[in-house]
């Protein structure tokens, strides 16, 4: 290929999928749009440069100013969270687990998850599943750790506290990972961490879908019911940039947590994201409270209006959710791939899952029986209940009427003309200007 042809046609795709974007729904749940300050960040000079260790004690000239930045964003993650000490080196979500279980457990030792058929992250995850197939989970294949489950409830969508304390005492972990990339409720943390105090487990609770609900105060704060450390990404519920972040209160652990990140995992950790986390930081700050209520008002909007078009919306007895995510079991509408990729056609993009029951009913990864709806992107364009229930019309029309997808494509894009500009923040601007 000529390499001048090359450069154009990365241009020209990146400009139509920022028009794509620019008329359709994006619903994937560990998603978000950024504010034009946050991309502003993202695009400097920063990104050039290295800044190898902690603040002060740089291996780097020419840092002062990212040092500065680099403080100021640690403050703001302190003051949104109420803890003690907070590093915002980790380059995501899987790098700050990483750094937990670098800093807090050795290879071999047991920890404890939700297994990913449950909510769990594929951080969390083993080597090799119970039959011998390779999985890959970055517990086990990178830090050789030996992963045991957390026993689920699958009726209501959480942990089942007997069970995973009797498996608790009978593993002996040393580390018990909470949280999860399928979350609807909070999860029961003080009753494990009683547990857990019990045998000397440590406990990390993973927030990397919640953590923007938690700094809203519309989900449970994991470190005040006795969580050790709380580790999350920082662009989904939370809408900065791709990076990551670790807190805790416990000053020993987090010297640890800084040695596992540097010199352990990291270099580079990548400055224009910190610049633009800062930022991010700044404007859940001011408007995190407002925000998180939208959203979780809007996930429980779309859940009640997909109920009523006929859609089975898991945990309806629970009131569907408590969070940013709405699970839907479409196993008799054709199965999670079919109905991804009609509503892509439509331009609704969600992402396929799996649901816990999925495995007992012979389906996989693949093409799970479940869809995960997310509405943080939607919520942060400024729709509201009204246009959730737009929204649960399209999916009817889509997989349940039969509608061609691209008629329904043309209504998403009318309804998207008047949610052009990202809110929830100090300067408004164009969502996806290119």
């Amino acid at each position: 290929m000529d390499p001048e042809d090359a450069y154009r046609r990365v241009l020209s795709s990146i400009e139509e999928h920022h028009r794509w974007f620019d008329s359709s729904l994006p619903m994937i749940a560990s998603e978000n749009v950024a504010s034009p300050a946050v991309r502003r960040a993202m695009t400097s000079d920063f990104g050039h440069r290295y800044a190898e260790g902690w603040v002060g004690e740089r291996v780097y000239a020419g840092t002062k100013y990212i040092d500065y930045v680099e403080s100021l964003a640690m403050e703001l993650i302190k003051k949104l969270y109420g803890v003690k000490f907070a590093d915002v080196r980790p380059i995501s979500g899987v790098v700050a687990n990483l750094s937990v279980y670098t800093a807090l457990t050795q290879p071999g030792d047991v920890v404890m998850a939700l297994p990913i058929t449950k909510g769990g992250h594929i951080s969390m995850g083993p080597l090799k599943g119970s039959k011998g197939q390779f999985i890959g989970g970055t517990a086990g294949a990178v830090r050789g750790l030996d992963v045991k489950y957390i026993a689920f409830d699958d009726e209501n969508m959480n942990i089942d506290v007997d069970r995973t304390i009797n498996r608790m005492e009978k593993y002996k972990p040393k580390l018990i990972m909470m949280g999860g990339s399928v979350i609807l409720f909070p999860q029961p943390v003080k009753e494990l961490v009683e547990a857990a105090k019990s045998i000397g487990a440590a406990v990390n609770y993973d927030a990397a879908h919640v953590a923007g609900l938690i700094a809203g105060g519309k989900f449970q704060r994991p470190l005040e019911e006795g969580a050790d450390v709380m580790t999350f990404s920082t662009h989904k519920t939370f809408f900065g940039p791709q990076h990551g972040a670790v807190i805790t209160n416990d000053e020993e652990k987090f010297e640890l947590i800084k040695l596992a990140n540097f010199p352990g995992l990291l270099s580079n950790h990548h400055l224009h994201a910190v610049a633009a986390l800062a930022i991010a930081a700044a404007e859940l700050l001011a408007f995190g409270k407002e925000y998180a209520e939208a959203v979780v008002k809007n996930a429980k909007a779309l859940a009640q209006a997909l109920h009523d078009e006929g859609f089975k919306v898991v945990a309806e007895h629970l009131g569907f959710t408590e969070s940013h995510q709405v699970l839907l079991d479409v196993d008799d509408l054709g199965g999670g791939y079919k109905c991804e990729k009609l509503l892509e056609e439509a331009n609704i993009i969600v992402n396929r899952n799996l649901l816990p029951w999925d495995i007992k009913r012979g389906r996989g990864f693949k093409d799970p029986g479940g869809l995960r709806l997310g509405v943080s992107e939607l919520t942060r364009l400024g729709m509201g209940p009204d246009e959730m229930r737009e929204v649960a019309k399209f999916y009817r029309e889509v997989l349940i009427d039969g509608k061609d997808p691209k008629e329904v494509a043309r209504e998403v894009s009318e309804l998207r003309k008047d949610f052009k500009t990202v809110k929830y923040t100090f300067e408004e601007g164009p969502a996806y200007e290119y």
